[in-house]
């Protein structure tokens, strides 16, 4: 059947010709219907019957409107996430705690999309705004503004505590309840802003970053063994770090019900002091805490007579007792040498230095005279000690300040000394069933929550912070935190699955999957882009499902 064009006494007609064969076989036409005039027919004379055959062929209607084609956004990346995120019951977890009938916000959905934002582009709140321009955010609201997002994140520190607690419970059954391993560490988080407010976290400190005195947070992050975080902790940019462990871990008991916690720190946060009040802390609830701390080097002129008696196996590792624990100590004779040599050289270019200034002011004692400004004793002192500062030599060279002349010492005594702890990791531990192998791997894993501040450093770029308001930057913490947490989970599923990609690179390659969406008259269409079979391998691999 066909549409045939004929025409009769000048006028053109259109008609609808079926072909058949007559008793002889042959082919003959005959018309079915005329349709009438050419220049009477109109689209909208014409489309009721073609979009009737379309629909019986299960095709597009047919139009004469414009078709209108909308920027295509991205929406493979952002899908993701967003099934992962229902997936651990984040969700679940936020609406119950936010859902209020005076807020005319859907905080749930604004705290998300903050979140998603981080992982996906960070940036700032308005660069969130901008962000959300370009992807099609499953259930998401309409005309987001600025202040949505800070009244979302007022609504978050609100119920801070309650949101926490929900969240820990939505985290609780990836956790062993029998014994968790749990590695705690500090960072430090730049902030912008130089006036102050009541009960201010924006304090003057030690920035781990630039290694200078920097206006910041301080933010603390506690995980398991497999990597998963389990909390946050915010402080003033000057706390003491040795003081935040009992908050942390008396949080930890109550979040979640693990009978035996190892908990494993940097030697950074070890006080001998607060050890007895952590395992008291612990034993209240008849659980034990069992630790694996790195002994800070201002301790070791104490550890000198027992590393003198160490008698280290082949593997490189010895134990002794210290301070009525365990100290348990590994060597490494490679690093030991490196480290020894290197020192060994800078002490060698300073005496150098020192030995080219003394003989330049010898000369001048002479009569001998030489191009520059006069040398003096004073200013040799001067140079020198500076010079050894810097070094952080000051222990193995000194200036003799009492002398007439410019002069100075080595200390070798010092140098023994430090050698003889060169290429060692010195350990204390309470753990009496942990070998002294499995004790320094698990110390060793503790690099893995280095590796997570890597990523709110460089992935989520959790800093600079530009807010202001001590809730806000509490806010802005836990949204850096949750994603980091669906950073980690992604990364556990990917390695389960032996998918060799990191969590960066999957989202970027799930963000090719983009959302189409043409205005053809009053009707919408939305269509995905076809899934490349990369793209569905990296759903199979998190166990989320394919868009449809």
């Amino acid at each position: 059947m066909y549409t045939k064009i004929t025409q009769s006494g000048g006028r053109r007609y259109l008609q609808l010709v079926e072909g058949f064969r007559d008793d002889a076989g042959k082919v003959r036409h005959r018309v079915v219907a005329s349709l009438g005039r050419i220049d009477d027919l109109t689209p909208q004379k014409l489309d009721p019957l073609i979009n009737g055959l379309n629909r019986v062929l299960g095709r597009t209607e047919n139009t004469a409107f414009d078709i209108i084609p909308e920027s295509a956004k991205s929406y493979g990346d952002v899908f993701t996430l967003h099934e992962l995120w229902k997936d651990l019951g984040f969700d679940r977890a936020l609406q119950r705690v936010l859902r209020s009938g005076r807020r005319e916000i859907d905080a749930e959905a604004l705290i998300r999309a903050m979140v998603f934002n981080r992982l996906c582009a960070p940036d700032s709140k308005l660069g969130c705004l901008r962000w959300l321009e370009t992807v099609a955010m499953p259930a998401m609201p309409e005309g987001v503004t600025h202040q949505h997002l800070l009244r979302a994140m007022d609504a978050l520190m609100d119920h801070a505590q309650v949101v926490e607690i929900e969240l820990a419970r939505q985290i609780r059954p990836l956790v062993d309840h029998d014994l968790a391993i749990v590695f705690y560490d500090l960072t430090t988080v730049r902030i912008h802003g130089e006036g102050e407010v009541d009960d201010d976290l924006r304090a003057f400190g030690m920035n781990k970053e630039t290694g200078g005195i920097a206006r910041q947070f301080v933010l603390g992050v506690v995980q398991t063994a497999e990597g998963l975080p389990l909390m946050h902790t915010v402080h003033p940019g000057n706390v003491a770090e040795t003081k935040t462990l009992q908050a942390m871990l008396k949080t930890v008991l109550q979040r979640f019900p693990v009978q035996r916690v190892i908990l494993v720190a940097d030697r950074g946060l070890l006080s001998f002091e607060n050890i007895g009040e952590l395992t008291a802390l612990a034993d209240q609830d008849g659980r034990k805490l069992e630790f694996i701390l790195a002994v800070p080097a201002r301790r070791y002129t104490e550890l000198v007579g027992t590393f003198h008696g160490l008698a280290f196996s082949e593997d490189g590792l010895a134990e002794a007792r210290f301070a009525d624990h365990r100290l348990i100590v590994a060597h490494d004779p490679d690093r030991a040498a490196l480290q020894s040599a290197r020192r060994r050289d800078r002490i060698g270019e300073l005496e150098a230095m020192a030995e080219k200034m003394t003989t330049r002011l010898d000369a001048q004692d002479e009569g001998k005279t030489a191009r520059g400004r006069r040398a003096s004793d004073r200013g040799a002192y001067s140079r020198f000690t500076r010079a050894v500062a810097e070094a952080e030599l000051t222990r193995f060279l000194k200036a003799d300040y009492t002398a007439d002349r410019f002069s100075w010492s080595l200390d070798k005594a010092a140098i023994a000394e430090a050698e003889l702890f060169d290429g060692k990791l010195a350990l204390l531990t309470n753990a009496p069933d942990l070998t002294p192998a499995e004790a320094v791997a698990r110390y060793k894993s503790l690099a893995d929550i280095e590796r997570g501040f890597r990523v709110l450093k460089s992935d989520i770029e959790n800093a600079p912070v530009h807010h202001r308001l001590p809730d806000r930057i509490r806010a802005h913490a836990l949204i850096c935190f949750l994603a980091l947490v669906l950073y980690r989970v992604m990364r556990m599923r990917l390695k389960a699955k032996g998918h060799s990609a990191s969590p960066r690179t999957a989202l970027d390659l799930l963000a090719r999957i983009q959302k189409h969406t043409t205005h053809i008259g009053p009707r919408t269409f939305t269509e995905i882009s076809k899934t490349q079979p990369e793209q569905l391998d990296l759903f199979d691999a998190l166990s989320l499902a394919k868009p449809a």
